[in-house]
């Protein structure tokens, strides 16, 4: 599986063929400025929740690669009304697709569109495939549902938040990963504004004695896990 790093919590996972692109937002973060939104290619783009850190860039991506959107229903009700119309919209629980399955499951966050309209639940998401699995928590802070995530199966690896503040840190990301079973952890929303600015050495260290592997991608970088 390889995974690109498009700053704060967009990221894109290539698995089984398909490129899936999670959570856009580049164009209003001045840290992925190098980025050309135009150049991303996508088959699908996920959507843990409506904030603007979170789908800023979804509607002209999408335009760009008329790939299909998954996201909650109230989400994808929206980007609908923006013009956009190959959306799949669900709600937690698990669907079919033509790589495998994704599985909404719950965050412990807050949710509404740019226009303040209602967003639905904030969710992660269980990526399921024959080449591997893994779990995006979404923005959230730790919680027990995380427990559940091994049932679902082995996650090869897991996209976490540990910039604190409006989320997990990283030492409540250590327990997370410890909840999900999962040695591979790829750190997201961090280090974009001074609220989530972390010592990412500290945050390392905190995986290494638990155990575990904190990954944390330069923006632009493409790695495989």
């Amino acid at each position: 599986m390889k995974f690109t790093f498009y700053g704060h919590a967009c990221f894109a996972v290539e698995i089984a063929g398909k490129k899936l692109l999670f959570d856009p937002f580049i164009s209003g973060n001045d840290s992925a400025k190098d980025i050309d939104i135009n150049s991303i290619q996508a088959d699908y783009i996920l959507v843990s929740h409506g904030h603007g850190d979170h789908i800023a860039d979804l509607v002209t991506i999408a335009n760009n690669t008329n790939a299909t959107v998954i996201g909650m229903l109230e989400v994808t009700g929206w980007i609908e009304n923006q013009g956009y119309k190959n959306c799949v919209g669900m709600n937690l629980g698990e669907m079919n697709a033509d790589f495998g399955t994704v599985r909404m499951v719950p965050a412990a966050h807050s949710s509404s569109m740019p226009d303040g309209s209602y967003g639905g639940n904030p969710v992660g998401f269980v990526v399921k495939t024959d080449e591997g699995s893994f779990y995006y928590t979404g923005d959230t802070c730790l919680i027990m549902d995380m427990q559940l995530i091994p049932r679902y199966g082995k996650m090869d690896f897991a996209i976490m938040p540990i910039g604190g503040h409006f989320t997990m840190n990283a030492a409540d990301a250590v327990i997370a990963a410890e909840f999900a079973d999962c040695d591979k952890v790829v750190g997201v929303h961090y280090n974009t504004w001074p609220p989530v600015t972390i010592d990412t050495g500290d945050a390392k260290k905190r995986f290494e004695d638990a155990g575990r592997t904190l990954l944390l991608p330069a923006i632009g970088e493409t790695i495989t896990i």
